[in-house]
């Protein structure tokens, strides 16, 4: 939800004036950063200290504004390489102190350009730690920021808190139809060609399909709203489900109730792990503030393997730790687990070819502990075929 004047931003924006306000009354000012205008959406942080241009491409991301924890945002610049896909998501951005000159060889232009260019309204020189603070106390919640005509137009702060209230929450928001391809496209295997997947784009990040291809995968990416047939008419070896934004519990869960009918591995990372919990019997909620970035420590409890992850997500499975529960396709335990706050990260079935996390084992940007997921979903594909003539 953004209103914006394109092309306002690098050094002209320095001496404008911006306002950021949140829904519960608390103002931050500070300067205009990016486009002149005003935005809206869900005030989130991301404690990554890398990876900003990963993470404004992040479909993920779609109606929120991300509030950056590391302070100095935009030094490396923009490249024409690091895109997560076709366009910046989040709906405003909020960092304290930007790069005045960016210095990269593979930049291309500044962060504050590309964020003017592309209409996405932002804020620099605000104390994003006492925000964040506010955030992780009050928890996750709508905001405004105001630059330009939007900020002169308004008699006061309150005239601004009101728009802000009429903004729409994250929660019950049905997002996945309007960041996914409306078109189906295949990325070729890297290789040998092993394995077809049918990936549901629900927000899918560019690099995911690229690490199934280096896998000698061949990944057909279909649109959220494909059909049961759509997905089987690539004949799948294995279905993927991607990350997305918006409330699991708005989904439609007919085509992942129908793999799992069908046994075909199955594997799906954050909004997939959400709606294979739900399709299994589990209930999702919202979390205080969620996990975003790029530093979460995470246990496999299959192998006792500690990870650090990188997170984006604001909801999250309701599962029990502690046993194996009985589902309608079989038993299904909490895989892996959140070590700051015990929250499900994973999940995995034991009587037929399916498992979920929560993070992204991609990591773009990140760390590489959990590249080894893709490696198992490759095993579960060579062996089901044995396992189905068995049974």
């Amino acid at each position: 939800m953004t209103t914006s004047t394109p092309g306002t931003a690098s050094k002209r924006n320095e001496a404008s004036p911006a306002v950021l306000v949140l829904e519960d009354g608390r103002t931050f000012r500070g300067r205009a950063y990016g486009a002149l205008g005003e935005t809206f959406g869900e005030a989130v942080f991301n404690t990554g200290m890398t990876g900003y241009q990963e993470t404004l491409t992040d479909p993920s991301y779609h109606r929120q504004v991300v509030v950056m924890t590391a302070p100095h945002i935009g030094n490396t610049g923009v490249n024409d390489e690091d895109d997560e896909s076709r366009r910046i998501w989040v709906s405003g951005y909020v960092v304290r102190d930007p790069a005045r000159i960016p210095s990269n060889w593979r930049s291309r232009r500044s962060l504050d350009e590309e964020l003017a260019a592309q209409d996405v309204v932002g804020i620099s020189g605000v104390d994003t730690r006492a925000l964040t603070r506010h955030l992780r106390e009050r928890g996750a919640m709508r905001v405004g920021i105001f630059s330009g005509p939007a900020l002169k137009d308004a008699p006061d702060e309150s005239a601004l808190l009101e728009r802000v209230l009429r903004a729409p929450e994250m929660k019950g928001a049905d997002l996945s139809a309007e960041v996914a391809t409306t078109e189906a496209y295949v990325v070729p295997a890297v290789g040998e060609k092993k394995f077809t997947v049918a990936a549901l784009d629900l927000g899918i990040k560019g690099m995911t399909p690229h690490r199934m291809a280096e896998r000698g995968i061949e990944v057909h990416v279909l649109p959220a709203t494909a059909t049961v047939e759509e997905v089987y008419a690539v004949a799948p070896d294995g279905v993927f489900l991607s990350n997305g934004p918006g409330d699991p519990a708005t989904a439609d869960l007919t085509v992942v109730k129908a793999v799992l009918e069908r046994r075909t591995p199955l594997f799906g990372i954050c909004f997939g792990n959400q709606l294979l919990g739900r399709a299994l019997g589990f209930g999702t909620y919202k979390l205080k503030y969620g996990h975003r970035g790029i530093n979460q420590p995470v246990q496999d409890r299959t192998t006792g393997k500690v990870e650090v992850t990188a997170h984006n997500h604001g909801f999250a499975v309701e599962a029990p730790l502690d046993r194996v529960s009985e589902t309608p396709y079989g038993r299904v335990e909490v895989s892996h687990v959140c070590l700051n706050d015990d929250v499900v990260e994973g999940l995995r079935l034991l009587d037929q070819p399916a498992f979920s996390v929560q993070y992204h084992p991609e990591a773009a940007a990140g760390p590489h502990d959990a590249a080894y997921l893709f490696d198992r979903f490759t095993s579960l594909m060579s062996t089901a075929p044995m396992e189905a003539e068995r049974a």
